[in-house]
Formats: C-alpha cells, structure tokens, sequence
C-alpha cells in the first residue's frame, strides 16, 4: 500500500478548517457539560442507577454524557437539572471564558487627574478592566469635594453616568436641571449634556461616579 505525504500547505488548510475548529469546540462544551453533571450528582451522593430511575435516562446514555461522549439535548439537560435540583446554566459554567474582577481596598484607589481636578476635585479611580467581551467599558470613580474645591458645572463627555451620594450635600447641574444631591440620593444621566456641581453646600462631599461607554469610542 502506497502512503502519500501530505504538503505542509494542505494541513494548515485542514487545521484551518471552520468544521475541525467547530468539532473540537463542541467535544469540549460536551465533556465541560459531563464533568458538571457528575459533579453536581456526587456532591448530591446519587449514583448513576438511581439518576437515571429519576430522570427516565438509561445508565448508559448518562455513563455517556458524564464521560462526553454524547452531545445531551436541552431537553435532556432541563431534566437533569430538575432532578439535581440546579440551574441549566449551572452546567455551562465550566466552560465560560474566564472574567476579570478588580478588588479595590479602602484608600487605595489610584488618584487620577481629570477635567474637574484643576478645581480641587481629587478622582480616585476604584478599578479599571480593559477590552471584554461585554463591549462596554465601565470606570468608577470616588470623588471628593473639600473647601479647596470649586464649583464646576460644564462637564461633558461620552456615555452614561451614574453618581450615588455619600456624604456631604451639592447641588449638580444636569443640562438645564439642577439636583440637590444628598447621602444616599442617585442621579443617573446622559454625561453629553454640561454637568457637575454647581453649588457646594455642605463639605466635605463625597460621592461615587460610574462612568459607562463603548469600547469603541
């Protein structure tokens, strides 16, 4: 029998190959699903037998779907769910792509400067995660106002902010309105519109400011 090599050029395009790549992907989403589904049944000490007694699945279609040997239908999913009394997502967790979290101690948050500082306003960003796949880029911000600080009501930038009120009281324009913003008030608008505190009524003030905008601008 005659064995013919195959030019490096042909297994790129196989290794390429969209159907290869969505074959493999699908082979890990079904062992991710079957390690889950074990789990939770351990954990819950129900064996094989009496899961399948349960759900009305045979012992060797649930061998094959811990093993990931088996693609499962929602259908079969929702009742595995049910019986082991879990969410349908809680099988899919395995297989989520790994999510940032940033934990900001107290008084560690890197002071920043930005359009209002030259007014005596200190910005404390409190955390900061880059490009995800949520498409939003978010940025939180603790702000103090003291008695260096002056008003400075024409801030405009892109997306959406929310302010929550800690301490202190002001009143802050937004556009052609102004808000009397006490400890736990909250003030949620266009940031595009001329905004920030017009007038400092009692300090020192502090609020937290949530900026939210896309990726992309």
């Amino acid at each position: 029998m005659k064995i013919e090599k195959i030019a490096p050029e042909m297994v790129s395009k196989l290794t390429q190959d969209p159907h290869v790549v969505r074959e493999e992907r699908e082979k890990v989403l079904e062992v991710a699903i079957g390690r889950q589904v074990r789990v939770f049944r351990r954990r819950q000490e129900v064996t094989v037998a009496e899961l399948a007694n349960t759900t009305g699945l045979s012992i060797g279609m649930l061998s094959k779907i811990e093993n990931g040997n088996t693609s499962p239908s929602l259908t079969t999913l929702r009742t595995l769910a049910n019986a082991l009394s879990v969410p349908l997502t809680s099988f899919f967790r395995q297989f989520e792509e790994g999510r940032e979290g940033v934990h900001t101690k107290a008084g560690e948050g890197i002071e920043m400067e930005r359009a209002g500082t030259r007014a005596g306003h200190q910005y404390n960003l409190l955390g900061h995660i880059g490009a995800n796949s949520s498409g939003v880029i978010v940025e939180p911000y603790l702000i103090t106002l003291s008695t260096q600080s002056d008003v400075f009501p024409t801030f405009q930038h892109g997306g959406i902010e929310t302010i929550y009120m800690l301490e202190g009281e002001v009143d802050y324009r937004h556009g052609e309105k102004v808000h009397c913003l006490k400890p736990g008030d909250t003030l949620f608008f266009d940031a595009d519109s001329p905004h920030g505190p017009e007038r400092l009524i009692q300090l020192p003030a502090r609020y937290l400011s949530i900026i939210s905008y896309p990726q992309n601008t």
